[in-house]
């Protein structure tokens, strides 16, 4: 069922139910207010009728039946009883009523009483007469009751019916005025597809739920333009750099089989060919590590290891790539609780991330010092990498986490711009938070905090 449709109905449906809960409460009180008012009518002549019954002059008495004859309005089958009381719980009856006992225990009890039986009252009080008791009935038929209570009903029953009706078209003009922006917007997406990214929904100045819900559009369109184009440069990228060094090696191939060379010639083509192969294999490793992270940074943590023998392996192997390089690794701020230092992960990926951070250091810093320091409470491991190298220019800072960018001081080192972006996804897979400050000429600080909370969280998780 389509929401217009929903709307419309349910706005019927609660403006019915509303109206019905005002008609019952307004027939309710109508009803109420006519009783009230014919009972008051009932009490003057039970006043009058006791007046009448103990006056032994005959011009009151005549003056009485005046009174109730011409100054009161006239009752249908009005008719009045007067019934002496002879003890506590007992009294002359007359057979012409048919009253329930309940209703004469009440007058006894409380000395007034009125009922209602088949469309008739009946209003009875007790009054005394020279020491003795007398209960007088008055009785007679609210026919204006009742054919008012009639008419107000129809009313109700029309007028509700109409309402109604009124309901329907009022509840359609409100589902249309409430979804046409939504149709509007939905019209407008569908005609945006990956060819037309850079179009947006025209902006609404409101601080209603539509001009969110268009906000929200175009900020999700504009992730999405900015992912489409770093994929397209990612793809790019990728191509120029796969091609390169397989064009190269097909080249070379191509040149020492167009003729018999010296073995010189052999061995120098075969050195170049290995360079190109390695090179190759190289960007084909980075590659897959940095799919291996996925493309949400979410991956399976199957590992427990300290941060510090982590930290010491990363500088074994960094001393077989570089025998002559500076990394000095301070632990003297260890924790006294060992356990602080272990992290839940996925060990090769977070050694890998590491030591491309470290060996970024050392390579841009042409091999100078290289400050790795690690600290650890209760809620935080951090680790802090600080070189002395060329530094990162300030336009270069927000292009750093892209596969394959590469600054221009940073071109004239060996590399494919899949170190920073890899390591970048592996820490946050682990829950992390990567920052980088730099400086140009003056150097670099890299800072890694692991929530030692969101880490529990994530491995469980998993």
């Amino acid at each position: 069922m389509q929401i217009r449709k929903k709307i419309t109905i349910t706005y019927i449906a609660l403006s019915s139910l509303s109206t019905l809960m005002l008609s019952l409460v307004v027939f309710f009180l109508f009803k109420k207010n006519n009783e009230y008012y014919f009972i008051k009518r009932l009490q003057d002549r039970a006043k009058i009728v006791s007046l009448l019954h103990y006056q032994n002059d005959p011009e009151k008495v005549r003056h009485y039946k005046d009174l109730k004859n011409n100054g009161l309005e006239e009752l249908i089958e009005e008719n009045d009883f007067v019934l002496k009381v002879n003890g506590a719980n007992s009294f002359e009856y007359n057979t012409e009523l048919n009253l329930p006992t309940e209703f004469y225990n009440e007058v006894m009890k409380n000395g007034t009483g009125w009922i209602e039986e088949n469309h008739k009252y009946y209003y009875a009080k007790i009054f005394s007469q020279s020491s003795q008791k007398y209960i007088v009935i008055i009785t007679a038929k609210d026919r204006r009751g009742n054919t008012s209570t009639i008419y107000i009903t129809r009313i109700l029953l029309f007028g509700g019916l109409a309402f109604i009706i009124l309901a329907y078209f009022f509840g359609s003009f409100l589902a249309r005025r409430v979804i046409n922006p939504v149709s509007r917007i939905t019209a407008e997406v569908k005609r945006i597809s990956a060819s037309n990214l850079h179009n947006r929904l025209p902006a609404i100045d409101s601080s209603d739920e539509i001009s969110d819900l268009t906000r929200t559009f175009n900020d999700m369109l504009d992730r999405l333009e900015t992912s489409f184009e770093i994929q397209a440069n990612f793809i790019n990228n990728a191509s120029h750099e796969l091609r390169t060094p397989i064009t190269t090696i097909i080249a070379e191939t191509e040149i020492m089989l167009l003729k018999e060379r010296k073995t010189e010639e052999y061995i120098g083509s075969l050195e170049n060919i290995n360079t190109q192969a390695s090179r190759l294999g190289n960007l084909t490793e980075s590659l897959l590590k940095l799919t291996q992270t996925g493309y949400d940074g979410q991956k399976q943590v199957l590992d427990i290891a300290r941060m510090d023998e982590l930290l010491m392996e990363v500088k074994s192997d960094l001393n077989k790539l570089y025998p002559n390089n500076r990394v000095n690794i301070n632990l003297n701020n260890m924790p006294e609780d060992e356990a602080l230092l272990s992290i839940p992960c996925n060990k090769p990926l977070l050694e890998l991330a590491l030591t491309n951070l470290i060996t970024n250091g050392v390579k841009y810093s042409d091999n100078n010092e290289v400050f790795v320091s690690l600290t650890a409470d209760k809620s935080t491991i951090k680790i802090v990498v600080t070189d002395i190298g060329i530094g990162i220019p300030a336009e270069d800072l927000p292009y750093l986490y892209e596969p394959f960018f590469r600054g221009k001081k940073a071109s004239k080192y060996i590399g494919y711009g899949l170190g920073l972006p890899l390591a970048m996804k592996i820490i946050r897979m682990h829950n992390g938070e990567l920052a980088i400050q730099s400086e140009p000429d003056k150097g670099t600080v890299v800072t890694i905090n692991f929530k030692k909370t969101n880490i529990r969280n994530s491995n469980v998780n998993s």
